[in-house]
C-alpha cells in the first residue's frame, strides 16, 4: 500500500510465466484476480464508494466490481481496452472452442450486469454493443501533450542514442508480443539491407522479444537493433528521434485492440506508418483525418511499399496533421473532462 498523489495504490502480485502460453495465460490473469479478491475484500468493510471502475484485460476482473457493487450498493463502469477473449480466439492462443463459449458467457454476465460500459475505439465499441446489446460510451486513450511534444532538433538527438545524422531511424516501441506480428519488421529489413542509411530499432519488452533476437542473429541482419525500454525521462526525446513509426499488427487482431502507441505518436508529430486492413476503424481514423500511412496488414510487399514512401517522399502535411489530432482530440484535459460526465451519470 502507498498513496501517490494524494491517490491510495494497493499492488498485487501475480504469475509472470517465462514463456507463456495460453493456458500460462489464464494462470497469469488468475493469479492476479485472487491477490485482488483478498484485496478487495478488505476494502469491503471500509468507507463505501459511490463507483467502481474496472479496466480490463482480464475481462473476468469484472466480477470483483459485480462483487463490489452488489454487496455495497454502488455502481460499476466496466472499461474495456482490449477484447481479450476475440484475440485469444482468433490468434489460437486458446484452441478449445468450449473454453472459448464458456469465457464469453462469462463476460456476457458482466456485460449485462455493469451500469456502464465503455470501450476505446468505434471498431471496438461496436462489436461489443453487438454481443451484449446495450450502449457503449466512447472513453478513448488519451496523451499528456505537455509531456509529448515535438522536438526539432532530430540531427542532435540521433547523435544522443548513437546514429549518424543522414540515418534514417525506423522505430517499433512497444509491448513484444506474438499478437503484433513484429516478424514483418525483420523481413522488411532483409528486403532494405543494401541502404545503409536505414537503422531498424525494436524497442520494449515482452515474451517474443528473445524469439525476435534469435531470429534476427539467425538472418544475419545488421541493420536491425533492440533496445530495452526507454525511462520516462528520456521517452519523448526517443520518440523524437526517430524518422518512421511501425504500428504493426495483424490482420485477425482488428478492431479487437487499438495500440495506445499511436497517441504518443501523434502527439509528438511522428510519421507513423501502420498496419491495417480497409473497414476497421484504425483504417478509417488515419485515413480520414490523414495522421499517417496505412497499408494492408500481414502484407509483406505493402510494407515494403510503405516504407519506401515514408523514407522517400516528404510527409510534412502528415505529421502535422497527427500533431493538431493529438492536441485537439487525444489531450487528457478534454477526455477526463467527457469521462467525468460519464462516471457521474454512472453514480447517479
Amino acid at each position: 500500500k502507498e498513496v501517490q498523489h494524494g491517490v491510495t495504490v494497493y499492488r498485487c502480485p501475480q504469475y509472470i510465466p517465462a514463456t507463456p502460453t495460453g493456458m500460462k495465460r489464464i494462470w497469469m490473469d488468475a493469479s492476479f484476480f485472487l491477490a485482488a479478491f483478498f484485496r478487495l475484500f478488505t476494502l469491503l468493510f471500509t468507507a463505501k464508494f459511490d463507483v467502481v471502475m474496472v479496466v480490463v484485460p482480464p475481462f473476468h476482473l469484472g466480477f470483483l466490481g459485480l462483487m463490489y457493487k452488489w454487496i455495497r450498493g454502488t455502481r460499476l463502469l466496466y472499461h474495456i481496452q482490449d477484447m481479450q477473449i476475440e484475440a485469444a480466439r482468433d490468434l489460437q492462443m486458446i484452441r478449445s472452442q468450449w473454453l472459448i463459449n464458456t469465457l464469453f458467457r462469462l463476460e456476457r454476465i458482466i456485460l449485462r450486469s455493469a451500469d456502464i460500459v465503455s470501450s476505446i475505439s468505434e471498431g471496438m465499441m461496436k462489436k461489443i454493443a453487438a454481443k451484449s446489446g446495450r450502449e457503449i460510451f466512447f472513453f478513448p486513450n488519451w496523451v499528456a501533450v505537455s509531456y509529448f511534444f515535438p522536438i526539432n532538433e532530430r540531427r542532435q538527438l540521433k547523435a544522443d542514442f548513437g546514429f549518424r545524422p543522414e540515418d534514417k531511424v525506423i522505430l517499433y516501441s512497444g509491448a513484444i508480443g506474438e499478437k503484433q506480428g513484429l516478424e514483418s519488421i525483420l523481413e522488411v529489413a532483409l528486403a532494405m539491407q543494401d541502404d545503409d542509411r536505414l537503422k531498424f530499432l525494436i524497442c520494449g519488452a515482452g515474451p517474443y522479444k528473445t524469439t525476435l533476437e534469435n531470429k534476427a542473429r539467425i538472418m544475419s541482419l545488421k541493420n536491425v537493433y533492440f533496445y530495452p525500454t526507454q525511462p520516462s525521462s528520456q521517452f519523448n526525446r526517443f520518440l523524437n528521434m526517430a524518422d518512421i513509426h511501425l504500428v504493426i499488427q495483424k490482420a485477425n487482431a482488428a478492431d479487437l485492440v487499438m495500440p495506445s502507441k499511436l497517441t504518443t505518436i501523434l502527439a509528438v508529430e511522428g510519421l507513423a506508418l501502420i498496419t491495417a486492413n480497409e473497414g476497421t476503424s484504425l483504417y478509417e481514423l488515419v485515413r480520414t483525418h490523414e495522421i499517417g500511412i496505412v497499408v494492408q496488414a500481414e502484407n509483406q510487399q505493402a510494407l515494403y511499399e510503405g516504407l519506401l514512401q515514408a523514407v522517400n517522399e516528404d510527409s510534412g502535411h502528415i505529421t502535422s496533421r497527427a500533431g493538431d489530432y493529438a492536441r485537439n482530440f487525444l489531450a487528457i484535459d478534454s477526455i477526463m473532462t467527457s469521462f467525468e460526465q460519464v462516471a457521474l451519470k454512472a453514480s447517479r
